[in-house]
Formats: C-alpha cells, sequence, structure tokens
C-alpha cells in the first residue's frame, strides 16, 4: 500500500523541526468536513478488519501515542478513531501527574505496564512525553536529567520493538494559540462541556512558546525510524481524524498480519455440522 499520509506527515528522524512552518488548519484537498467524515468511515471499516485479525493472531502489538498543547483534540481522536476498534483489543492509558508511589520510582516505572501484549492495541492519552515536556517547562527536574531522558525513552521504545514485534506510532496534534482559546470558550459557553474547564486552561497559555520549544525537541530527538512522530495539523478536527485514520490503516497493511489458521479438524467440524442438521 503506498504511504502517502505517512509520508506527508511523518517527522524526518533526526530533522530539525520548525513547528511555525507547519499550518495548524492544513486540511488537504477536503473542501468540507462531510466529504471528510465519507472517507474516514471507509478508513475505520478497514481499521476494525486489521485489528480484529492482529488480536486474533497475537503475533504483532500496536502503540499509539498521543500528544498536544491543551485541547488539542487527543480526547476526539480517541472517540472518532480508537472507537472503531474492537474493545476487547485495545486498551486507553491517560497519564495525568505522576502520584507519590510514581515518583518513588524511575519515570518509566508507570508506563511500562500499559505497553500493548502481543495482539493488543495500546493508546497513551498524554505519555511518558509529559516528563521531557510539562516536567521542562515548569523546572521540576534539572536539564541534565531531562535531557538524559530522551534516549532513555528511545531505548524503551526500542526494546518494544525489537522483543515485542510492538508498532509505535506517535501524534503531535497541531493547533493554533487562538484555535485553542476558541475551544476554551465554547467549553465556557456548553453546558454539557463546562466539566472540562480547568484553571489551568488558562494559565499554561503563558508558557506557549516554551511548549513549543519543547515539543520541536522532543519531535528532533525522539522521531525514529522505528518509532516515528507525526505532525498531525488539528485546528480542522475532522482532518485530523481523518489523517490519522489514514496513517493507521497504511501501517497496519503492512504489519503483515495474517488471519489465523483453525485451530480444528474443519473436514471433521462440516460432518458433525451435516449429522446434527439431518436429525
Amino acid at each position: 500500500m503506498a504511504r502517502t499520509y505517512t509520508k506527508q506527515f511523518m517527522a524526518a528522524p533526526g530533522k530539525k523541526i520548525k513547528l511555525k512552518g507547519v499550518s495548524p488548519g492544513f486540511h488537504g484537498s477536503y473542501s468540507s468536513k462531510k466529504e471528510a467524515l465519507r472517507d474516514l468511515s471507509r478508513e475505520l471499516e478497514k481499521i476494525d478488519k486489521l485489528q480484529l485479525h492482529m488480536w486474533a493472531q497475537k503475533k504483532h502489538s500496536l502503540l499509539i501515542v498521543l500528544q498536544g498543547l491543551d485541547s488539542a483534540g487527543k480526547d476526539g481522536v480517541i472517540r472518532r478513531v480508537i472507537t472503531g476498534m474492537n474493545p476487547q483489543g485495545c486498551t486507553v492509558s491517560g497519564f495525568k501527574p505522576p502520584t507519590e508511589e510514581e515518583l518513588d520510582h524511575d519515570f518509566l516505572w508507570r508506563v511500562h505496564p500499559r505497553a500493548p501484549a502481543k495482539g493488543m492495541v495500546a493508546v497513551f492519552n498524554r505519555s511518558h512525553y509529559e516528563d521531557v515536556l510539562a516536567v521542562r517547562v515548569h523546572k521540576l527536574v534539572p536539564k541534565k536529567q531531562w535531557k538524559a531522558r530522551y534516549g532513555e525513552i528511545n531505548d524503551f521504545e526500542r526494546l518494544l520493538y525489537r522483543d515485542n514485534n510492538t508498532t509505535i506510532l506517535k501524534f503531535f496534534l497541531h493547533i493554533s494559540k487562538e484555535e485553542q482559546l476558541a475551544r476554551f470558550a465554547k467549553r465556557l459557553d456548553d453546558p454539557s462541556h463546562n466539566w472540562k474547564i480547568s484553571e489551568a486552561d488558562y494559565t499554561e497559555r503563558q508558557y506557549w512558546g516554551a511548549y513549543i520549544d519543547a515539543f520541536e525537541e522532543m519531535l528532533r530527538e525522539t522521531s525514529t525510524e522505528h518509532a516515528p512522530w507525526f505532525i498531525i495539523p488539528a485546528n480542522h478536527k475532522w482532518f485530523c481524524h481523518l489523517a490519522i485514520s489514514k496513517i493507521l490503516v497504511e501501517t497496519m497493511s503492512d504489519m503483515k498480519i495474517e488471519i489465523p489458521k483453525p485451530t480444528v479438524d474443519l473436514r471433521e467440524i462440516r460432518r458433525k455440522y451435516h449429522a446434527a442438521t439431518a436429525l
């Protein structure tokens, strides 16, 4: 399968990234939400079949990492794209500020148990990358410590890839500062979304530039051949969902997922079936 979207949005490993050169409002050749949603529906059907066979075969696993600034749309991706997967073969983990117990261990201690088992898809809503993002921006650990974490993260992801046949896809949802503010306003105006408002939504905006610097370095230091980052324009939620779904289909189609062979003698099962129906 041609990996059109995979190539278009991948952050090339080792390449210096400047997010100001990536338009968060990009929506490709799509002129309307309706058109994109029609294609999204088709991609979700493909994801459903691919994931079902992966779950049945139990030879591959898939880790999906979602990162982005507040209101970038991580929850929406889970609702609109991951919903196309069989819940039996999928887990979703959200990574909030670490607990006291988690702080008493290394920063990856809480992450590894949530990595996907063979046959499974694991989705991280935020992730181990908070330890080179929020931790860096708010100076929670010395620079020498968070700098070292790039290599430790790369080693961890290489371990998952090499030892557990885990394919890793990492999505940075890229929105503009203006779009973020507009989404905050919608949360204030819509009673059904008031619960999503937090004081940090607004206080964190003063660190916008620092977060962009942190994201750019994260993309440069940790986008690898075995665990690439994708910069997804996310001002239009419908295009964000479509782009991610297409990258999932392109990637999973190349994973050599096969329908497992029967574990029983089908001829014998058919004989018994015909015997039963003849009664």
